[in-house]
């Protein structure tokens, strides 16, 4: 993008800083924002009726998060997402993400190659979750984002792979005795 595009594509966005265990969404309430992580980390959770967490994605520096669907329909969000560190944030509205893709074709090309990603990322993510242990779900996130699982508690890391904490600890206990 040229000085221009940068300078109008940054005019969409507004800044927003969070503390840790701050609410970006709540389930019920409609998602206003696609937000940008520029610094910290969050997660998209839902909350069960048993009050268990099922953990549906992190993000971290350079990484996007919303309830996508929630923020393109106006329908209430079927997740929270909150803040698992201090996080500071860029925030666009569906109003200005609709101007702005008109306004600056490119972006339209790199969200369009995002949503792509998106999708390829949860299919693979459905595959194994239906068709690998619970070893080497743990052992993929962990070759994929090393520096993720070091931040990331390890309750948070059990709920996201569908594995109770001590399970994981079971399998962190048995690769740390392969080694």
């Amino acid at each position: 993008m040229n000085e221009e595009e940068k300078a109008l594509v940054k005019s969409y966005f507004s800044p927003k800083k969070l503390r840790k265990k701050q609410y970006l969404l709540q389930e019920g309430d409609a998602c206003k924002y696609l937000a940008f992580v520029e610094q910290g980390l969050l997660r998209s959770y839902n909350v069960d009726d048993k009050a268990v967490e099922h953990m549906l994605q992190f993000a971290w520096e350079g990484w996007w998060i919303s309830d996508t669907y929630s923020f393109l329909s106006g329908e209430p969000a079927a997740y929270n997402i909150d803040a698992i560190e201090d996080a500071e944030l860029l925030l666009i509205t569906l109003p200005h993400f609709e101007e702005m893709m008109l306004q600056v074709p490119r972006m339209e090309r790199y969200f369009r190659i995002l949503f792509q990603k998106n999708i390829i990322s949860k299919e693979r993510r459905l595959l194994s979750s239906i068709s690998l242990t619970a070893e080497e779900k743990y052992l993929r996130l962990q070759h994929s984002n090393p520096e993720l699982v070091q931040r990331i508690p390890q309750q948070l890391i059990a709920s996201y792979l569908g594995i109770t904490p001590e399970t994981l600890s079971r399998i962190r206990k048995t690769i740390v005795q392969k080694k």
